[in-house]
Parts: structure tokens; sequence; C-alpha cells
């Protein structure tokens, strides 16, 4: 899941970069600023879209020709930038307008990816940006290298995971997709010094802090802040890792953990950082309010495939067959954003525009390979928007679709504001608006749209909903830390490149309690098999919008009107809810976040209470189903 606004692609202009002349520039002036900050936005408005659609035809179309395309747009763009923050040195210690104040710093925000200024070291890590993202999108395995029937790419090897419960098949396929990321190594190496140069150059210690830098708060503060989170929630988290561990020993015997850790291969998932495809291993209640939405996605496009064929009017052929399947994906993919959007407009949100679904990527092609990871994309500042994504008919890509949708009415909702404020209050705020909506497809909105059944009022059916659900948010969590604890170690060099696994490894012991099922040594690159490793995407983000989509969904209940338990409300259809989340997003990210989640919430600080009072009942049963175990790791 990712939200994906391709950096602010601009040419180089001869008179930003013009050499200094002999005499001394006169000083600057406030008035000069507010037209650097003026000149800055309509430069990206007329440039960003070339920019984007270099990055869309990379990620649409993985081939030579288009990572070369994507990486010179990118340099150009970082170039650009660079040129822009070296300017905007000249207002440093001036009194600004606090809007232009805010425009300067957050342009010198306004990359994960901060360039050396030397043009050949540019080139060079545009290069390796786009090589290592190139590399990921066409990761194969092939459990026989003279075999290509054996190859397999992402999806197929995650379907093993999620639906194979062979020990065996289950850690070929993890181990398999794992073999992706060792050619990266030697690019991820030299790309941490590139990135760092960039980093001192801006006046940072390093690219770990200018990350932390953009929280409108100090970067050591902002670390505090994340283990306070954590600490918050970590209780929970523990609850529900020994129950899990638990059943997964009753089901693979000495082989359902290591060292009372979780194996990393059984989980469902290629990271384990979600578990919820194990809910046929760890329902609790067999069938008690059944949820199985995957089954109805797949039997309404199994209904679609089937009506295609009976109107065919002929015997249909093996082309047919495939032409005719590829025409059921499409509409059933078509389908399942459509009811993903229908829950924004019941909010008073407006109807996406015609062009997302002409230009969106909602298949994997046949032809050619692209990255299947879902992202949302707004291509100009203006509403071409998009998503990106190889859906299958599953309840996890229908939700991932809720999510994406987050990304994409945030777009729109902030589309008036200058490019420079075009983002979220912070970027855990983009990544929390669709899961806030996530949280309000609960049973009973299920029911209403026929992927349930109607739910069964009991504790039983209770208990099952708030597992299920909790083996996607809860199991997170200490995932959503740990990938930037990981970076910011790299970037720091307080984990030297010798020891990159043995770092990655500890950390996901640590956090998470999860361990490889054998020896990981450095002849992997065992990070760099999540996408937003290679993909330079930050990672605490999602570790944050798992905290604030809690309390923006509570916000949202109340404004509804809603009383009685918080796991029970759906807003759908309350305008007073959707009207007070529109003018939260409207705000971008044109005012501190404290202030913009004052204005939502009523408190300006970050708060994991919510998730404790929605998974209430879940923690009391958790904690009498573990009692009398050795819990922890």
């Amino acid at each position: 899941m990712k939200m994906h606004r391709p950096l602010l692609a601009l040419a180089i202009s001869a008179g930003l970069l013009a050499g200094c002349t002999k005499d001394a520039a006169p000083p600057a002036t406030a008035a000069e600023a507010d037209a650097f900050v003026a000149r800055v936005n309509e430069t990206f408005r007329q440039t960003n879209p070339e920019s984007a659609s270099a990055q869309w035809l990379a990620s649409t179309y993985i081939n030579s020709d288009s990572q070369l395309i994507a990486a010179k747009a990118q340099e150009r763009s970082l170039a650009q930038l660079k040129a822009f923050v070296e300017e905007a040195r000249r207002f440093d210690g001036l009194e600004l307008k606090p809007e232009t104040a805010r425009a300067i710093q957050l342009l010198k925000l306004a990359t994960a990816m901060p360039a050396p200024k030397d043009p050949a070291k540019l080139a060079e890590l545009t290069q390796i940006a786009t090589r290592m993202e190139g590399m990921y999108g066409a990761g194969t395995y092939c459990s026989d290298p003279d075999d290509p029937g054996t190859c397999k790419q992402i999806g197929e090897l995650s379907s093993v995971l999620a639906t194979s419960r062979d020990y065996d098949a289950q850690l070929e396929a993890w181990a398999g997709w794992h073999t992706i990321s060792v050619p990266m190594r030697d690019d991820y190496r030299r790309f941490v010094e590139l990135v760092n140069e960039g980093a001192r150059e801006l006046g940072f210690a390093d690219a770990g802090e200018m990350w932390r830098a953009g929280y409108d708060m100090d970067p050591a503060d902002f670390r505090d802040e994340t283990d306070r989170l954590w600490g918050q929630v970590k209780p929970l988290y523990e609850q529900l890792h020994c129950y899990v561990r638990g059943q997964l020993e009753e089901k693979y015997g000495e082989k359902g953990s290591v060292d009372g850790k979780i194996p990393a291969h059984l989980t469902g998932n290629m990271w384990a950082q979600q578990w919820g495809n194990l809910w046929d291993v760890l329902e609790p209640y067999k069938g008690v309010g059944s949820l199985d939405v995957s089954s109805r996605l797949k039997a309404q496009r199994d209904g679609e495939y089937n009506r295609l064929l009976a109107s065919l009017g002929r015997a249909a052929t093996a082309a047919d067959q495939v032409e005719l399947g590829r025409q059921a994906d499409l509409a059933i993919a078509k389908a399942m954003n459509e009811r993903a959007e229908d829950f924004y407009v019941s909010l008073g949100m407006p109807r996406l525009p015609e062009s997302f679904y002409q230009r969106s990527q909602f298949i994997k092609p046949r032809d050619r390979d692209v990255v299947c990871h879902a992202s949302a994309w707004d291509l100009n500042y203006q509403g071409d928007v998009r998503i990106k994504m190889c859906i299958e008919p599953t309840e996890e890509e229908f939700t991932t679709i809720y999510h994406e949708l987050g990304h994409i009415y945030y777009y729109l909702a902030y589309n008036h504001l200058p490019p420079i404020f075009q983002s979220g209050a912070h970027d855990g705020f983009h990544e929390a608006i669709g899961d806030t909506i996530v949280l309000a497809m609960t049973p009973r909105y299920l029911s209403s749209i026929g992927l349930v059944d109607a739910p069964a009022q009991s504790r039983e059916a209770l208990i099952n909903a708030q597992l299920k659900l909790a083996l996607d948010k809860v199991a997170f969590l200490p995932f959503g830390l740990l990938i930037d604890r990981w970076r910011w170690g790299v970037f720091d060099g307080s984990i030297r490149p010798e020891d990159y696994n043995k770092a990655w490894w500890e950390l996901r012991a640590r956090y998470q309690g999860v361990a490889p099922a054998g020896e990981r040594g450095e002849d992997f690159f065992d990070p760099g098999a999540k996408y937003h490793v290679p993909g330079n995407t930050p990672y605490t983000r999602y570790f944050l919008s798992h905290i604030l989509q809690f309390q923006f969904y509570r916000a949202l209940c109340e404004a509804s009107g809603h009383t009685g338990p918080l796991h029970e409300c759906s807003y759908y259809g309350s305008k007073e809810a959707g009207e007070k989340y529109w003018a939260m997003m409207a705000k971008g990210q044109s005012q501190p976040w404290q202030q913009t989640l004052k204005e939502l919430t009523g408190g300006e600080q970050m708060d994991a209470s919510a998730i404790l009072d929605y998974f209430a009942p879940l923690q009391a049963w958790l904690e009498e189903q573990n009692r009398g175990k050795t819990c922890g790791w």
C-alpha cells in the first residue's frame, strides 16, 4: 500500500542555476520570498505531469526504455529541487509570512531521496533507484531454472503462503521470493552513501534524521514519540502473538515456533506483517457470523465469466476462455472499485472522475512486467488520479482498494492548495484516511452490500470479527516500526553493510517476535524483499496511520451520532461525518499536523487509546485464552 506523488518534476532553468557575479547580491526581502514560493508552485504545476507520467510508465511498462526515461526525469526533478533549495537559503533569517516560511521549510523536505549536488552522483542515484525498483517489480523465483513453467512472481508466491498449509511449500515460496533481493545489496549500500551525502548538504546528520524532521517536531522527540505509542499497544500485541503462536504450535508441532517466536513463513503473508490469511487456522468459533468475503467476490467474478461465456453464442475456444477470463477479471476489479467509491460518495464526497476508470491499472497485464504493489497516484495536482494494482477478487484486495481510494480522495480534497501544501498533514495521515473507512466496514455494512451473511448477535461472533481485524491491524504495528528502525540505523552507520541481514532479523525478533526457519546470513539481503526498501518509501507512516485511523474513526463515529461500543460503529451515509473528514483532508499540509488533528479529534497528540477501546472485548478474551501460558519471546 502506498501513496505515490512522483517527485516534483521540473526542468532546470538557466536563470536559477546561474553562477555568482562579481557584484554582491542585494539583501533578500520578504516580498521576494513570497514571489519565490509562488514561482516554485507554478513550476511544479507546469512540469510535474511529465515526470509523473515517466514514473507511471516505469511502473506499468517495465523495460529498459521506460526505466531510462523515468531515471532521467527524476534526475531533472532532483536537480531542480536542489536548485530551489539553494535559492531558498537567501531567505534564511528573514521574518516571513507563516505560510511562506512553512512552504520554504517543506520544500527542503520535499523528497525522501535527497540527492548530492554533484551531477554525476545525482545521475548515479537516480539510476540505482530506478534499477532497484525495476528489480523488485520483475522479481521472479523459478524452482527449476531450466523450466519457465516453474517461475512465479510475487502474486503467485504470496498466494501459496495465503492458501497452502503445507509447511515445506510455504517455506519454499517464502525463501524463493527472498532470493530476488540478493542482487540489490551492493546497489543499496551505494544508495545509502549517496542519499546521506545529499541529506548532509541540506544540513542534516543523515537521511534518517531528515526523514524524522518532517513531523513538525524535533527529530529526536519524534523517535521518542513513536516509542511512546508502541508502549501503549505492545501489551495487546503480546497477547495476540501468544494466541497465534499457540495455534501454530498446535497445527505444526515443534515447527510451529522458533525459540518462542513465530516462523516468518507460517503467517500467511510474505513479510509476516499481517496474519489475516491464517483465518482458517485461527478462527475461534467456526462459521459463527461468517466473514468469508473472498468467496462471495470470487463467486461474483465467476458469475460474470459464465455470463460472458453464455453470451458468446458458440463453443468457446481456449483463446476465448482466456479472453473472457480477462474480461471477467477486469469487470470484478472495476466493480470492487465502484463499491469502495460508493462509501466515500455516501459521506458527501464527489464521484471519481471518469479518467480514473479509464487510466488506472486494475489487473495485471498479460504482455509485460509491471509493479503490482498497490499505489495511488495524482499525476498533475489537478485531479488526474489513478490507482495501480493487480486486483484479485479477495477480501484483502477489496479492503486495499478502500485504502487506496483514501489517498485518492485526499488528493482531490486538497487539490485547491498550492502544490507545496498538497500532501498529508504528515505522511501517517495520508495512510490513515482510507483505513479509517475500512474500520467502518463492519459486519453489518458488509452484509448490507451482500458480501457476508446477516451478522449474528453473539459474543462468539464479536470475538470472531475482532480477532479477524486484529490479525490485520494489531499484528501490523511492530512491523510498521521496525522497517525504519532498520533504515535509521543503516543511515546513521550504527548498522554496517556487513551486518544488514543480522540487524534486520534482530529487529524483527525484538519487535515482532518473528524469526526465519533457518539461518539467514549476509549472503542474503532480506530487507530488499519488502518493496518499500528498494522503493525508498519511509515506513513509519504506516505505524502512525494504524494509530491515527482509530483516532479518526472514533471522532467520525462521534460526529455521526453513534452511541454504544466503538467497534459497532459504521458511519456509512453520514454527511456530518463526511463533512468533518473532508474539512480535515482539505487542509493538506498547509498547517502543522497538531492543529489539523485537533480540528478533527479535539486533541493535538497522537493517542493509541482508541485502539485499546476498540479491541477491549478481544483483549479480555485473549488474556482468558492465554491464561497459564508463557507469553513473550
